[in-house]
């Protein structure tokens, strides 16, 4: 029993617990961490540049930076523009200073969500990144081209991480497998669609990896198989970010299928979209758009049936609606076939 008087420390989560402690213990990012690859050599050489880490959720901007922090023998500051100002930004920068003058240590001042940060708030770190005070390291989710000050970014090296293939995410539930429950087994199938579940985000990965294993400790389950696993899945949602990165990703890639005359890959974009959270008659208005500007008086029918669609879906809603919208992008018309 704990003793009134002795604090009980909080078990870490897992995505914690898996927190790389060493470079070769990070999956992925082989483009930038291999043998020969540019950050790699920053880290080899010991001389760490200011440097933005640009990519999606959950692919380890944050592990990197304090990795950095950890190789270089730096100090560790972390902030979050959605919660700081320009005063944590100097009292930072004041504590910076004080470990420079008594430890002889620099700092790496570490910013997520950096994209947050306004204009005035960006421009703080300016001369305490040319004097070589910090050394600044951003991470932002968006185009730091349109989202980070020009001046800063002028002093930073843009390092763009991806999303995580299926088997570097593969290599990390099994990790998470054997931590937390190594009597337990996933089937080819069931671990299949934790993986498109995760859809690159090592984060969310291991979110619900924890719970899965969790679940299934608690049931004194063996083997986590299909029924287990879409008993335990709260939802399929893949990541979308309405007016972020992800959701113009995603809007460009159906536009560019439908150039490309490639009805599958359309079809993909907009299930994918729709299984994401989006508005069906934002997609029909596209649809419509793609109709009038990409076809145009090719077939002027592709009009026609684009705007039938979306009155379908008006009068009927989900789930009809959207198959209607769904056989808009595959019909042959839209694509001059």
């Amino acid at each position: 029993m704990n003793s009134l008087f002795q604090p009980v420390a909080p078990q870490a989560p897992l995505a914690e617990q898996l927190r790389p402690k060493t470079l070769d213990d990070v999956v992925g990012q082989t483009h930038l961490l291999g043998e020969g690859k540019p950050l790699r050599r920053a880290f080899e050489s010991g001389k760490l540049p200011s440097m933005i880490l640009w990519g999606p959720p959950g692919v380890g901007k944050t592990t990197l930076a304090r990795l950095i922090a950890a190789t270089a023998d730096a100090e560790f500051i972390p902030l979050s523009a959605v919660l700081s100002g320009i005063k944590d930004i100097r009292e930072a920068v004041e504590r910076a200073d004080q470990i420079l003058q008594q430890t002889g240590r620099k700092t790496i001042l570490f910013v997520d969500e950096v994209h947050r940060f306004n204009k005035g708030q960006q421009d703080a770190f300016l001369p305490f990144v040319e004097s070589g005070l910090i050394t600044f390291i951003g991470a932002t989710t968006e185009n730091p081209s349109f989202e980070v000050n020009s001046a800063l970014l002028s002093r930073a090296q843009v390092f763009v991480l991806s999303a995580l293939s299926e088997s570097e995410l593969s290599q990390l539930l099994e990790r998470a497998r054997l931590l937390m429950a190594p009597d337990i087994q996933i089937n080819a199938e069931a671990a299949e669609q934790v993986l498109a579940y995760a859809d690159g985000d090592a984060r969310r990965l291991l979110n619900f990896a924890e719970s899965l294993l969790n679940s299934a400790l608690a049931s004194h389950t063996q083997v986590i198989d299909e029924a287990f696993l879409q008993a335990s899945m709260a939802s399929k949602m893949r990541r979308f970010d309405k007016g972020g990165e992800a959701f113009y990703d995603q809007i460009s890639a159906l536009h560019k299928s439908v150039r490309g005359s490639n009805p599958d890959a359309a079809l993909y974009w907009f299930l994918r979209m729709i299984d994401g959270g989006a508005d069906p008659l934002y997609l029909g208005r596209r649809i419509i758009r793609m109709a009038v500007e990409d076809i145009g008086i090719a077939d002027p029918r592709a009009q026609t049936m684009a705007l039938e669609a979306c009155q379908i879906y008006e009068r009927l809603g989900s789930p009809e609606g959207e198959l209607a919208l769904s056989n808009a992008v595959k019909q042959r018309r839209l694509y001059g076939l």
